[in-house]
């Protein structure tokens, strides 16, 4: 599997330099970094990474206003975001915005290296445990938005209910009594028609419209 090329974007230099040391060394192309947003952006659009890893609290331009320019101009780069704790609700509304996952900065060298790997592959990188505990947190706690779900077929209305809930794509077969190839072409289907790039936006997209709901 050829490995991403990476970006890395925070204010702080040593996170950088251990971040660019860790890829590095496990064989991981760091094509540059950014000290704060706007860098980010205009890196982004020079360097053409496929991750971005990216701080959400930097100076000039946060990770978030970064995050929205980039996807919005290079729709295929992944951006996987940073913080200090799992819980900050600036993580949510990355999620919201079309990230494809977020790390604690404490984690480990080799669960970094293998996050950007996996998100480089175009999935996301979900911890179901702390993404339900937070779309749950934040977007249960405000009104239902309106979003157009009539494109989508009975049985696509119940597999994306059901990755609002966290479930794997096993986890579907099995409770849907399916393949995990039909399940994936339901996966498929439901994110070309609504739009959405990866699991992540289907489970803050399934909170939000009151298809799951807190606790469910």
């Amino acid at each position: 599997m050829t490995s991403p090329r990476v970006l890395i974007a925070d204010d702080q230099e040593l996170i950088r330099a251990g971040f660019r040391l860790i890829l590095t060394a496990r064989g991981i192309d760091v094509a540059g970094e950014a000290g704060d947003g706007a860098e980010a952006v205009e890196a982004e659009r020079r360097l053409r990474p496929d991750v971005v890893l990216m701080d959400i609290r930097m100076p000039v331009m946060d990770g978030l206003e970064a995050t929205r320019r980039i996807l919005a101009h290079s729709p295929h780069c992944r951006v996987l975001m940073l913080t200090t704790f799992d819980l900050d609700r600036y993580v949510y509304s990355a999620l919201a915005l079309g990230a494809s996952g977020f790390l604690l900065k404490d984690v480990t060298a080799d669960h970094l290296a293998a996050a950007v790997r996996l998100v480089g592959t175009g999935d996301a990188l979900l911890s179901p445990t702390i993404t339900r505990r937070l779309v749950q947190r934040f977007a249960g706690a405000r009104p239902a938005v309106h979003r157009d779900l009539s494109p989508l077929t009975p049985r696509e209305m119940e597999v994306l209910t059901l990755l609002g809930r966290g479930l794997s794509n096993t986890e579907l077969a099995a409770t849907l009594t399916l393949s995990e190839a039909t399940v994936k072409t339901h996966v498929a289907r439901i994110f070309a028609k609504l739009e959405l790039r990866d699991r992540a936006q289907a489970v803050v997209l399934a909170y939000e419209t009151g298809l799951v709901t807190p606790g469910a």
